[in-house]
């Protein structure tokens, strides 16, 4: 009996022993996974706790290797099978809430241009309209579109077509502002949403697009006498007006923003002002008294 008992004794202190040993490899990937900062070295903190676990365990078999005495033996043995199943809980809720942040932003992002889509484009749009409107903010969009595009792929072909929209949502990104939402609105357009910003501020940032673009050398790798292709852009400019009360009157003054600048010929920014002076020449007329 009393063997017995030295035997399941033992047997409980290297199964806690191993299954110590076996949660430092989940826990590997835990580690991995997290952004470096206080959570991770907790993490490390813990890791260091099993190795003290362990080298605990095995002092206790050297010193205890041949007790009867269960209670320590099973303490060690559940002990330490709730570190590996808290290990790998952790992991895996790790794991499905990364998996889950990654369809959310496959979900909302273009796959080609690598930035935001038509339908987070419309969302975000309609509750920056809104909290414009709530709080008299100013509230700008810039619809930009690359000039003679359809030359470019039939010139160069899709792929290298393909090629410039991506790194021309690059290019945008890199001038804006974080808070600006950058979303594809169609084909070779895209949309630049600007909370908290002015007519003035807005048609400034369009320009600094417009300019940054047309320095910009595209490489073109598939044609050796040829080192680099340069693109320009039209940019239509609208704001936010206490007369416009509806998210597509803004768009629309935006879209034809951009039709005047193309109109003028490309290369150019134009505002939804110029356009309005356009269609209605504002003069100044004498008063008629009677």
């Amino acid at each position: 009996m009393e063997s017995t008992l030295v035997t399941l004794s033992n047997g409980l202190v290297i199964a806690g022993l191993l299954i110590l040993v076996g949660a430092l490899f989940p826990l590997r990937n835990l580690i991995d996974q997290l952004a470096p900062g206080p959570i991770r070295k907790k993490w490390y903190f813990q890791s260091i706790l099993i190795f003290g676990f362990i080298i605990g365990y095995l002092v206790y078999a050297i010193y205890f290797w041949r007790s009867a005495t269960l209670i320590v033996p099973f303490v060690f043995f559940f002990g330490a099978a709730y570190v590996w199943l808290t290990i790998n809980l952790s992991l895996q809720t790790s794991m499905d809430i990364r998996r889950s942040m990654q369809l959310e932003q496959e979900n909302i992002t273009d796959p080609l241009i690598g930035i935001y889509n038509r339908r987070y484009m419309d969302k975000r749009l309609e509750e920056e309209f809104k909290r414009a409107k709530r709080y008299s903010q100013p509230l700008s969009l810039l619809l930009i579109d690359i000039d003679f595009f359809k030359k470019v792929n039939d010139t160069y072909g899709h792929p290298f077509g393909d090629l410039v929209l991506r790194h021309w949502g690059g290019l945008i990104l890199s001038v804006v502002r974080a808070s600006d939402i950058v979303s594809r609105y169609g084909g070779d357009e895209i949309l630049v949403i600007t909370p908290s910003t002015p007519p003035t501020a807005a048609f400034a940032l369009a320009e600094r697009i417009r300019q940054h673009i047309e320095m910009h050398k595209f490489i073109l790798s598939n044609d050796p006498n040829l080192k680099y292709v340069q693109f320009t852009v039209s940019i239509g400019v609208a704001s936010l007006t206490p007369e416009i009360d509806q998210v597509e009157k803004l768009m629309k003054e935006a879209d034809q923003a951009l039709y005047r600048a193309k109109d003028k010929g490309r290369n150019c920014v134009i505002a939804a002002e110029e356009v309005m002076e356009t269609v209605i020449p504002i003069t100044n007329t004498p008063s008629h008294t009677p």
